[in-house]
């Protein structure tokens, strides 16, 4: 298809970039606020380890409020928390590292997920090796108070720049180490848009990052990220492990299906022979199901090859 018919068929819109109450027969984008909480959630409860004993070490996390050092996003500002696991030394074998797009989310104490407790967890009895853990928001600017969509959504290696030329050096000097350059200890996790980020991160870049863990992944029409089937099937087999969760409750908008843009993937990526495990439930678009199976997923992720 040819650039002028692309855009004249509105292929190249984003989800910001029409106008949410639209209708088309009878449907919106909007619907997709339905999905965010549904009966089909309820079930699911964050993880045992997510709850860590009294007497189980923590790990510190440093605020970083209004980080401004994007260069590859000028102008944007953004926070960042990193996480050090309990005992950190940076003088001693370089760091693990997991990378949490909307990263507070995935933080919050009192979340569906609680990665940092998991991590806690999963460090203290011998589950884990030390990771640094970066939580980061989408950037955001005194014009566009928003731009998620463009960070995460996008199939560009910008994202995976961003990561490698910004924020990573950045972490890098405040813990005092460089991070492992093992790109299997080097993960990146995101829900919706930001899981869709977190593939496309590995995608782009496999050297760099080897890991992705994508919750309800927006494989969709978005910005071009429902072409990932085809590419996966048809793209020599890159070195990444890949755990990808949805539900039967997720999304379903114009844009697309959630549930059934994320059995393609994980359909392409079983028929061009990745490892990659596919969790599918009756959840809707949240971080229930997920949580639910986080410490789990590390243990999957963080296995030994073979």
């Amino acid at each position: 298809m040819d650039t002028e018919t692309y855009m004249a068929l509105g292929l190249h819109r984003a989800l910001g970039d029409t106008d949410p109450t639209r209708l088309v027969n009878g449907r919106a984008n909007r619907e997709i606020q339905q999905a965010l909480s549904t009966p089909g959630d309820r079930q699911y409860h964050p993880c045992p380890e997510g709850s860590p004993a009294e007497d189980i070490p923590r790990g510190r996390v440093a605020s970083h409020r209004d980080w401004a050092g994007a260069r590859i996003f000028p102008g944007t500002i953004r926070d960042v928390r990193i996480y050090t696991p309990p005992g950190f030394d940076p003088a001693g074998p370089p760091p693990a590292l997991i990378v949490f797009n909307d990263g507070s989310w995935y933080l919050d104490r009192d979340g569906p997920v609680r990665a940092a407790a998991v991590l806690d967890s999963l460090i203290h009895a011998g589950e884990a090796p030390p990771t640094v853990a970066v939580f980061v928001m989408p950037g955001k600017t005194e014009q566009n108070p928003q731009q998620r969509s463009f960070e995460y959504d996008s199939v560009t290696g910008l994202y995976a720049r961003f990561l490698l030329e910004d924020l990573l050096p950045f972490v890098e000097a405040e813990i005092g180490c460089a991070l492992t350059a093992d790109p299997a200890w080097r993960t990146v996790c995101g829900i919706s848009s930001g899981g869709i980020c977190a593939f496309t991160t590995a995608w782009h870049r496999p050297d760099a990052f080897g890991r992705v863990i994508s919750h309800c992944g927006s494989f969709t029409a978005i910005r071009g990220g429902h072409h990932y089937p085809f590419l996966i099937r048809s793209t020599e087999r890159k070195p990444i492990r890949v755990w990808m969760q949805s539900g039967a409750a997720d999304a379903d908008i114009l844009f697309g299906s959630w549930p059934l843009a994320n059995q393609a993937v994980a359909g392409s990526l079983e028929f061009a022979g990745y490892d990659c495990k596919f969790v599918f439930g009756e959840g809707g678009h949240s971080l229930a199901h997920g949580g639910a199976v986080f410490a789990d997923t590390l243990r999957w992720l963080w296995r030994p090859a073979g």
